[in-house]
């Protein structure tokens, strides 16, 4: 009966290792020299290219995109506006098997910094 426990133990602690990242910490914060606008501007067509759908709101100081999942919470990537430029974070829910290698967002999000 032990030797059952102990693998149920360790694939449960797994399983769960992906509950464990804190909610509101960005997978990724960026540094760039575009407005917020311009930075959406460079990775709304770079998104669409991979066939990510999004929805964007924007003001003046800030730009949110929304990539929607059926299967797991909402990634977002925002910008706000600095006084060097534009200050991006991506908030990403990636699946424990791809955490070693960058998702397609976290590339289109460096590729347009």
């Amino acid at each position: 009966m032990r030797s059952f426990f102990v693998p149920a133990l360790a694939f449960a602690s797994l399983w769960l290792a992906g509950c464990v990242s804190a909610p509101n910490a960005p997978t990724l914060t960026l540094q760039t020299a575009k407005t917020p606008e311009g930075y959406t501007q460079c990775v709304l067509p770079k998104l669409e290219k991979h066939g990510i759908t999004s929805t964007v709101t924007q003001n003046s100081r800030h730009a949110k995109v929304v990539l929607t999942s059926k299967i797991a919470a909402d990634d977002v990537l925002e910008a706000y506006k600095t006084q060097d430029g534009t200050k991006v974070f991506l908030y990403e829910r990636k699946p424990l098997a791809s955490t070693l290698t960058p998702s397609r967002l976290e590339l289109v999000a460096q590729e347009c910094k």
